[in-house]
């Protein structure tokens, strides 16, 4: 495994002036990178007994079939959405939901390509808009809904390797 310590000390989407750019990828080595992010949906013990109970069904339609294909969505739409990341040609991209506890739901996002840089912030947009979708599914029967703790989980293929 990379050392992890391998660290930049500058941040890389900033030119010699100080002004926003797009990083240079074009002398790196192309390799197949993975990562996988998560984001957590926490509801009022209520809501997710009415949700349980409902086999996660709104008038909206199913609340995980819906999210996982918006989350998948998000993932390939990630360049349109944060304004420095690359277009990236994903070799695949994936969205599992499962209740983590009574009343919490946990979303993993996995994003995987052949490229020069790597997909952390496809797999985070996954989880984030799956979340998202979520909530917006949801907010009828209460807007004390939770979204905490998205974050990268793994990533390794590129220059550094992440495991949290």
């Amino acid at each position: 495994m990379k050392d992890q310590e391998e660290k930049n000390t500058t941040l890389t989407h900033l030119d010699k002036e100080g002004n926003p750019s797009m990083v240079d990828v074009g002398e790196k080595n192309i390799t197949t990178r993975i990562a996988i992010a998560q984001s957590i949906v926490e509801f009022p013990l209520e809501v997710a007994q009415t949700i349980q109970k409902q086999d996660n069904l709104t008038k909206k339609g199913s609340i995980f079939q819906t999210a996982i294909i918006a989350g998948i969505m998000g993932t390939k739409k990630t360049s349109e959405l944060i304004p420095l990341c690359h277009p990236l040609p994903l070799d695949k991209c994936n969205i599992e939901i499962e209740w983590n506890s009574d009343t919490e739901l946990l979303i993993k996002s996995t994003a995987k390509v052949t490229s020069k840089t790597g997909v952390e912030m496809e797999a985070l947009t996954g989880a984030t808009v799956a979340a998202l979708t979520i909530y917006d599914m949801c907010k009828a029967l209460s807007q004390d809904i939770i979204i905490k703790e998205t974050k990268l989980y793994h990533k390794s293929g590129g220059k550094t390797d992440f495991n949290r």
